[in-house]
């Protein structure tokens, strides 16, 4: 039996998801017999433990260096400042690298893969390259465009870069271009391209087994029109996302914009509707009394619920997300505003408004002049989005699950 091993970068959950849809599809289309294994920290970990409760002696706890959370996405002073001293319970980074790529190495040498899968663990790929072992990368980065503000990163993702160069096939979890949504994120150069390819992005699919509708969904079903507001990220982020959120609302010219905002929090204590009479309700009782909405707050959506409100809603607004601009733009063919955290997010915005896909929106200002540019010229933006939706490419799981049985026969 070939053993597959799967490293998984513990800084957010993208990571974790394309390897879930990857395991799903690895089982059900290659016919072989594999032994899987995962290796991951932290809250990933944990989550590994509860998606595999039977094979857990396959999955490993290795802790991995990850940036430091800050008041908004990572810290880039107290990440340079954990280099060489503990921060927030972190040991120092030298020391952290140094045992992490030990761990990782005793896995190698104990378990004998014959194929590494690796998703944002670039550590995973030297140990590979070192022990003749194939590797297969998957990512929607590799030397991202800096700002002026952020030039002394650049040495950091000169080193992380060459990382990834050493895998022996890189999947960018992305179409083909000229659609290539992360394409400001990933400046191959021409050496490297042999070894590229473009699978596709790893979309969740339609949903086919519908349960019945939920009164959200019936409530926001008898809308006209409304902008779907989303928070994502660790808790800092989705902090801060939802106080940026509360300041563009305040926006005169926001008193009359419906919006739905999904906290991605599972706290039912958060779901409420706001009439147009500033009252509060239940979303039952703003059903049953037909109540005139102007904001629904919702901890968190089901998978069928997100579905309804992304195919009913005119725009979304969110943080730049990869995955989600690949949904939303490709799978709904609807404009974004993109408030980003990081570097990554913003190259992804800019790329899409470039194309007039969407809004990139740094401040609040800028966010509520968006809102009031896609309502504007919303036919113009939907020219643009039939296109690309078009040459959306949503079989990234598939083609990758090809590109492992071929890497496994040769």
């Amino acid at each position: 039996m070939r053993k597959i091993g799967g490293f998984i970068y513990p800084w957010g959950n993208g990571h974790f998801t394309r390897m879930m849809s990857l395991d799903r599809s690895i089982h059900n289309h290659i016919r072989e017999e594999l032994d899987i294994h995962y290796s991951s920290s932290g809250e990933i970990y944990q989550k590994l433990l509860q998606r595999f409760p039977d094979k857990k002696e396959n999955m490993h706890n290795i802790l991995m260096p990850t940036p430091i959370d800050g008041r908004k996405g990572p810290s880039v002073m107290l990440s340079l400042f954990n280099f060489l001293f503990p921060v927030g319970g972190k040991p120092p980074l030298v020391s952290l690298m140094a045992d992490y790529l030990r761990s990782e190495g005793r896995l190698y040498d104990n378990q004998k893969f014959d194929l590494v899968i690796n998703d944002g663990d670039v550590g995973s790929n030297v140990i590979a390259e070192r022990r003749n072992v194939k590797s297969l990368f998957i990512t929607n980065q590799f030397r991202p465009r800096l700002w002026a503000s952020r030039f002394f990163l650049y040495p950091g993702l000169v080193y992380i870069s060459k990382n990834i160069a050493k895998a022996t096939k890189i999947v960018v979890a992305d179409s083909p271009p000229p659609y290539t949504i992360c394409e400001y994120n990933l400046n191959f150069p021409e050496k490297l391209k042999t070894k590229v390819v473009y699978a596709g992005h790893f979309s969740n699919g339609i949903i086919n087994n519908h349960s019945p509708k939920s009164n959200l969904e019936k409530l926001v079903e008898s809308t006209d029109s409304f902008g779907y507001w989303m928070i994502t990220g660790s808790k800092s982020t989705n902090e801060t996302t939802a106080k940026t959120y509360e300041k563009i609302f305040l926006a005169p010219e926001m008193n009359t914009e419906r919006r739905i905002v999904s906290h991605a929090r599972n706290e039912p204590s958060i779901d409420n509707v706001i009439g147009r009479d500033g009252k509060k309700y239940s979303i039952a009782d703003a059903l049953e009394k037909n109540v005139d909405w102007i904001q629904i707050d919702v901890g968190f959506l089901s998978e069928q619920e997100k579905e309804t409100v992304l195919n009913l809603c005119k725009y979304a607004v969110i943080n730049g997300s990869h995955t989600a601009m690949g949904e939303i733009l490709g799978g709904k063919a609807k404009p974004i505003i993109g408030i980003p955290i990081y570097d990554e997010h913003t190259n992804q915005i800019r790329w899409a408004q470039d194309r007039r896909l969407g809004i990139l929106a740094i401040t609040v200002r800028q966010a509520v002049k968006a809102v009031s540019e896609i309502q504007r010229n919303y036919n113009k933006y939907q020219e643009h989005l039939l296109e690309f939706a078009k040459n959306y490419d949503r079989h990234g799981v598939e083609n990758t699950v090809r590109i492992i049985s071929e890497m496994l026969e040769d």
